[in-house]
């Protein structure tokens, strides 16, 4: 079974963050955290590594980096090694782009993939969160690309108290009848449980949008392919 997911809106490691993230790490059954600051390549992967670490020192819980910012790291078989054996992941924020182009069809994923349906604990942050998904909404402009598809047909938005009614109105319209969002605010989780139920925890809102209709988010049903 797989284990539970948190998509944040971004934020991470604030406390706004830090019900949920209590929640998870004891729900992960250890007191070590694997962060992966794969998005963050290009802005900063230590800043992110260090805020993670101060994060969750005060948990009571220890970070162990895992440094995949490069195609070939996330072939390499010490990190494959890292996630493999993880009972917590965590992706950050930064890029979708990099995050996708980077992880896509690599053994790190592979890996990452399978510990979180043997139970593992997988959170990821804005950028983390907006890959997931299938198609992935281009943070570019709000239209729609390629994502890393562990929930097809689930495209986050992440951030979207920042995103003008304007722009939520045109995603949703470019969504159609296939594809739900999920506009998550910051510091604020989309979770999924095990048993595939949906909740919200954290300091705003998250907001469900199937076919053009506002869901309540105990009504989202996405299947594991």
């Amino acid at each position: 079974m797989a284990g539970w997911l948190a998509m944040i809106g971004g934020g991470e490691w604030k406390p706004g963050c830090v019900g949920f993230d209590t929640d998870l790490l004891a729900l992960s059954g250890g007191t070590e955290v694997v962060v992966l600051p794969t998005a963050a390549a290009m802005e900063g992967p230590n800043n992110a590594l260090a805020n993670a670490e101060k994060h969750f020192a005060a948990l009571g819980a220890t970070v162990i980096p895992c440094r995949v910012l490069s195609r070939a790291e996330a072939d390499d078989p010490e990190n494959v090694a890292i996630v493999a054996k993880a009972k917590f992941i965590y992706l950050s924020s930064g890029s979708a782009m990099h995050l996708r182009s980077t992880m896509k069809g690599t053994a790190v994923w592979e890996a990452l993939v399978a510990s979180w349906r043997n139970g593992a604990v997988l959170a990821a942050s804005a950028a983390g969160a907006m890959a997931l998904g299938d198609p992935m909404v281009d943070p570019r402009g709000g239209a729609f690309t390629l994502g890393l598809g562990l929930f097809p047909g689930l495209a986050v938005v992440p951030e979207a108290e920042g995103w003008s009614n304007e722009r939520k109105a045109r995603t949703i319209k470019m969504a159609g009848k296939t594809t739900t969002l999920a506009l998550v605010d910051q510091q604020t989780a989309l979770l999924r449980s095990p048993e595939g139920r949906w909740s919200m925890d954290g300091a705003g809102d998250v907001y469900i949008v199937a076919a053009g209709a506002y869901l309540k988010i105990d009504n989202l049903h996405l299947r594991i392919p």
